[in-house]
């Protein structure tokens, strides 16, 4: 079965797929982890400015920190997916 990341070359046009190796596995699946905690601590961070706007009655701020949520999300994605790449590339 092909991952997603294979599938994605194909699709691209990158006809050869390299193996990754088992060290390489680990150390993505290490970094999935680490940014999916980091996502998880940003979003209890931001939910919670959002409710005390939301307490508030300021519809400004609570727009504020939605924009600041989807900006760090896409933020710490970003960073997962340069560095995935480096490991992906470095053998």
């Amino acid at each position: 079965m092909k991952s997603a990341y294979e599938k994605a070359l194909e699709r691209f046009g990158q006809l050869k797929i390299e193996k990754l190796t088992d060290e390489q596995k680990k150390r993505l699946a290490e970094l999935d982890a680490l940014y999916k905690s980091k996502l998880v601590e940003r979003e209890l961070m931001l939910e919670n400015e959002k409710n005390k706007a939301i307490e508030a009655g300021d519809f400004e701020k609570y727009q504020q920190v939605e924009a600041q949520l989807i900006s760090e999300r896409k933020r710490i994605k970003d960073e997962l997916e340069i560095k995935k790449e480096e490991i992906r590339n470095n053998k």
